[in-house]
């Protein structure tokens, strides 16, 4: 008898009434000891829109918790270290916290927009 290409590669079939359905198993799951996070999650929204195949083969493969956990530690790692370099550059400090709140938010607030813009473009849109 002729064998299939997944036979050759070592599937088996079993018999379910007149037809023989191929023996498909599932990796195991993965563990989800870590917790994904808001970087992680956006890029899953970003694969799920944009890289399709990607998603499907880390799906299958049973690493898709796993990377998604590395992109969201990487991204928080670039966005703390790049926070603190900028707010440092810009003399965003605890004393102008505590003389002018508005400013120190103001500029934190436009140090966050820019740090995020650069993790976007660096990490998870990449």
């Amino acid at each position: 008898m002729i064998q299939t290409i997944f036979e050759e590669t070592g599937g088996t079939y079993r018999p379910c009434g007149d037809y023989l359905l191929p023996d498909l198993v599932l990796p195991p799951k993965e563990s989800t000891h870590s917790d994904i996070g808001v970087w992680g999650r956006r890029h899953l929204d970003y694969l799920r829109q944009y890289k399709q195949v990607l998603l499907n083969s880390l799906m299958t493969e049973g690493k898709l918790h796993a990377y998604l956990a590395d992109i969201d530690r990487r991204a928080t790692e670039m966005h703390l270290r790049a926070v603190t370099i900028l707010a440092e550059k810009e003399g965003v400090t605890e004393q102008l916290k505590a003389e002018n709140q508005m400013l120190w938010v103001q500029k934190m607030n436009a140090i966050d927009s820019t740090v995020t813009e650069m993790v976007d473009e660096e990490i998870i849109f990449a």
